[in-house]
């Protein structure tokens, strides 16, 4: 964004958060940029499968701060974002000795590998930030376990109250619940044989998944 051509297209401010999950055999990778979060549940523990990129700390700090960035009090890059990954955001990226992974705001994502044995309380969440600021990462744990195992219970159902839970009163607080709100919830179901009708009457709604199989659940991290 450096001709005027450039600068007058629309979006050239805009940026996003991105939190992504693959799901391969007994195999979850899961990609971060930002402070959107990825969450599992297993035997009805959260464990964080993402960790939200903030300025204040050390590893970003240090990466703004040699980038000709400054981070405030209240943990803004340069008074604006207060997040230190994201896509877009081109403002916060030109400085054109650096390359795209040294820049204030960068998009190079952490990824997180865990092995998991779906059962009946297994689920994995991927959500904005709007949730994440109003509930910890087992409040929600906690909320979508006492919901998801009811008979003809819908994912988006869930996913619609959770909105509502973390919805403010009004906009008169602090603007914690008055964010925007999203939030993916995926379902494991326990592994079992499958027959051809089985595999045609799948329900995709609200991302479940099946035939999944490990012993582990411990992450690990890949650089």
């Amino acid at each position: 964004y450096e001709d005027d051509d450039e600068e007058d297209k629309p979006g050239k401010d805009s940026g996003c958060t991105a939190v992504m999950a693959l799901l391969v055999n007994n195999k979850l990778y899961v990609a971060n940029a930002g402070d959107s979060r990825c969450v599992v549940s297993v035997g009805g523990k959260a464990h964080d499968m993402s960790k939200d990129h903030k300025p204040e700390d050390e590893i970003e700090l240090k990466r703004i701060c040699k980038a000709g960035g400054r981070v405030s009090s209240d943990g803004r890059v340069n008074g604006g974002l207060n997040l230190s990954r994201a896509l877009g955001d081109h403002n916060y990226k030109k400085n054109k000795d650096l390359p795209n992974t040294e820049q204030m705001i960068t998009a190079l994502p952490d990824v997180t590998v865990l092995d998991i044995t779906p059962d009946n309380n297994n689920f994995i969440v991927l959500a904005c930030d709007g949730i994440w600021n109003s509930l910890s990462s087992q409040e929600v744990v906690d909320f979508i376990l006492e919901r998801i195992n009811k008979p003809d219970v819908k994912l988006s159902s869930i996913c619609e109250e959770l909105f509502e839970q973390c919805l403010a009163p009004n906009t008169l607080s602090d603007g914690t619940g008055c964010d925007n709100m999203t939030c993916i919830i995926v379902k494991l179901k326990p592994n079992q044989k499958r027959s051809r009708t089985d595999d045609k009457e799948d329900d995709s709604e609200g991302g479940e998944c099946k035939k999944h199989k490990s012993d582990s659940i411990e992450p690990e991290s890949v650089h």
